[in-house]
C-alpha cells in the first residue's frame, strides 16, 4: 500500500481501530504469560517472530536503502528505542506487577501524553473539539473499568507496576510524533523490518541479562501460542496498521483512537473468560465511540 495515494477518509481510522484490537488482546497475552516469559525475553521473542515473517516480504525494499538508513540513523535509533525497546518492555513488566484494571485505566492516559509529545517535538496544538472527544472518551472508559458503579474509582489501588505502565506511555507518545519525520521513500512492511532487526541486538542483550538472573522460562504449548500471537498480530500487523494511520491522520487525532484498546478488552473478556455483557458495557462502548467521532471529526482537526 503506497502511503502517498488518495484513500477513502475513514480508511486511515479502520487501520487504527485494527491495530487496536490487535494490541488488545497483545495486553491480555501479555498478562497471561507474565510468570511464563522475563518481559524483555516476551518482547525480544515478538520482534523475532515478526522479523522471519516480514523478512522475504520486505527485504527486496532495503535494495539501495543503505544511504537512505545512514542519513536517518538518529531518527531510527530513536524510533527503535521508543516504540520497539522500552514501550513493551515496560509494559510487560509493568503487567507482573499491577491489575489488569489499573494497567488499562493507565494505558487510557496515552492521548494526553501524545497531545503533550506533539506539542514538545512539533509544537502542535490540540484544537477544542480533540480535548471534547478525549475527555468524553475517557468518561467511557471509566464507566467500563468500574463496571457502572462510579464509586469504585474512588477506591482502585495502585500497584508498583502502575509506575512502569505510565513511563511507557511518553515513550510511544515519542514514537507517534516523530514517525511522521520518518522518509517515505522506506515505507510498509521494509521499514518494518528493519525497527524489528535494528531492535533485536538490545532486546537480546537485555533478554541474556534475564536468562542470567534466572528469570523462568516455561515454554507450554500455550505459552508459545501466545508468543506467536503478539509477533504476528501485536508486531506486525498492529504497528502496520498504527503506522499508516498516524501518517494519514496526524499522531494528535491517531491517539484519540486509542480508547477503543479497552473497549476492545472488555469484548476479549467476554469472548474468552465467559464475563457477560451488561447494561454498563453499552453505555461505556457508546460514550467510548461518541468521543472517538468528536476528536476525529474533520472540523476537530483544525487548528
Amino acid at each position: 500500500m503506497n502511503p502517498k495515494s488518495t484513500a477513502p477518509r475513514w480508511q486511515p481510522y479502520l487501520l487504527l481501530a485494527l491495530a487496536n484490537l490487535f494490541w488488545a488482546g497483545n495486553w491480555v497475552v501479555g498478562r497471561a504469560l507474565r510468570d511464563a516469559f522475563g518481559p524483555v525475553t516476551l518482547n525480544f521473542s515478538r520482534w523475532a517472530i515478526a522479523a522471519v515473517v516480514l523478512l522475504p516480504f520486505a527485504l527486496p525494499q532495503l535494495a539501495g536503502k543503505g544511504a537512505l538508513l545512514r542519513r536517518n540513523a538518529g531518527l531510527l535509533a530513536a524510533l527503535v528505542i521508543t516504540g520497539v525497546v522500552l514501550f513493551q518492555s515496560l509494559v510487560y513488566l509493568g503487567l507482573r506487577s499491577t491489575t489488569a484494571v489499573n494497567a488499562v485505566l493507565l494505558n487510557c492516559t496515552l492521548p494526553l501524553f501524545m497531545l503533550v509529545c506533539s506539542w514538545v517535538l512539533e509544537r502542535e496544538r490540540a484544537t477544542m473539539g480533540q480535548v471534547a472527544g478525549m475527555l468524553i472518551s475517557f468518561a467511557g472508559v471509566a464507566v467500563i473499568l468500574v463496571r457502572g458503579e462510579l464509586g469504585d474509582l474512588l477506591r482502585l489501588r495502585f500497584y508498583p507496576g502502575d509506575a512502569l505502565i505510565l513511563l511507557a506511555m511518553p515513550m510511544w507518545g515519542i514514537y507517534s510524533v516523530l514517525l511522521k519525520r520518518w522518509p517515505r521513500e522506506l515505507w510498509g512492511t521494509g521499514f518494518m523490518l528493519v525497527l524489528a532487526l535494528a531492535g533485536m541486538p538490545p532486546l537480546l542483550l537485555g533478554a541474556a541479562f534475564e536468562v542470567a538472573g534466572a528469570a523462568p522460562i516455561h515454554a507450554t504449548p500455550a505459552a508459545l501460542a501466545g508468543v506467536l500471537y503478539v509477533g504476528l498480530f501485536a508486531s506486525v500487523g498492529a504497528f502496520i496498521c498504527w503506522n499508516r494511520g498516524v501518517v494519514a491522520v496526524g499522531a494528535n487525532a491517531a491517539g484519540f483512537s486509542l480508547p477503543l484498546l479497552p473497549a476492545f478488552g472488555t469484548v476479549l473478556a467476554i469472548v474468552f473468560l465467559g464475563e457477560q455483557l451488561r447494561p454498563f458495557h453499552w453505555v461505556g462502548f457508546g460514550t467510548i465511540l461518541l468521543g472517538v467521532f468528536v476528536a476525529t471529526r474533520p472540523g476537530a482537526r483544525r487548528s
